[in-house]
């Protein structure tokens, strides 16, 4: 749709370029299991921010929100419409409306909580940052420790700087966006044959060159879906068809969250399509995009 988009722009003289927002698309050893678009499907297009990290960096909002906005700033200067495109919302969210200002934690304070198991983690929390402690999933190992450590560390709780976001460009840009949301049956039946297709066109073979490499397991690319089921494939502890099942199924309950996500953390009257995607549909919906952006 972005490449559609960008098209339909350049038949009015206004040239466009694709800005990659996937947290997954950044990184160049993962070219097949972050579906990265090839070469074909950009149709000349010109693509920034795709496959330019490597995988022994960490990558976050952050970093990706500050060379976003380079690329955006660089487009508008030379005239051109920049089309982000992908489905990392935090993100998107990062670079629209900026960022929690919140101090590095506290090396000792961070090991400590990571320690904990998130049961014993879960329960500090709720003494220090009760409301935060009610809002997240018990068992979310992850956003427990995060609200814990910043509220020990800085003596703030991380939904008070949040409240304190800076950085944005929300404000100064003019937008028009679209959130995709498609039937879920649809989009299910999607990611279970994109999977498969992933692990006929060389996923495991990507996979094993992300092995060799002896990276640390906790990095993102090591993290990333389809990466550990096939790991595990590779290393004898699960079959093929079993590695697949499982990355699917991990795709699924992904792709829910997403889904979620998306519906709620951003304004209500940013228009959702709802409908299946087919090419009549993603090149209609490219032309009032444009039509949108040329109009104001």
């Amino acid at each position: 749709m972005a490449v559609a988009l960008a098209t339909s722009l350049s038949g009015t003289g206004t040239d466009a370029l694709v800005v990659n927002a996937d947290a997954s698309q950044v990184y160049a050893d993962l070219a097949i299991l972050s579906a990265r678009p090839s070469r074909e499907e950009m149709e000349g297009v010109p693509h920034h921010l795709f496959g330019h990290i490597d995988g022994s960096q960490a990558h976050n909002a952050a970093r990706w929100s500050d060379e976003a906005r380079g690329v955006i700033s660089h487009a508008h200067a030379a005239g051109k419409v920049p089309i982000l495109v992908g489905g990392t919302g935090l993100y998107l969210r990062t670079l629209l409306y900026g960022i929690a200002p919140v101090p590095k934690i506290d090396p000792e304070i961070r090991d400590a909580v990571r320690a904990l198991p998130v049961v014993e983690a879960h329960a500090a929390l709720a003494k220090a940052d009760p409301e935060a402690a009610a809002r997240l999933n018990p068992a979310d190992t992850t956003r427990v420790a995060r609200a814990l450590e910043v509220v020990r560390s800085t003596g703030r709780t991380l939904a008070a700087w949040q409240e304190a976001r800076e950085g944005g460009i929300a404000g100064t840009i003019a937008l028009a966006p679209l959130i995709l949301l498609p039937p879920r049956d649809w989009l299910r039946d999607r990611c279970d044959q994109r999977l498969a297709t992933m692990f006929d066109r060389g996923a495991i073979g990507e996979v094993e060159a992300l092995l060799r490499r002896n990276l640390d397991p906790a990095l993102p690319v090591m993290r990333a879906i389809g990466v550990p089921q096939i790991a595990a494939c590779l290393r004898g502890e699960i079959g093929r068809a079993d590695a697949l099942e499982q990355a699917q199924a991990a795709t699924r309950q992904y792709a829910k969250r997403q889904y979620t996500w998306f519906r709620h953390q951003f304004p209500a009257d940013w228009p959702r399509h709802v409908e299946s995607l087919n090419n009549y549909n993603v090149n209609k919906i490219a032309i009032k995009l444009r039509d949108k952006l040329l109009t104001g």
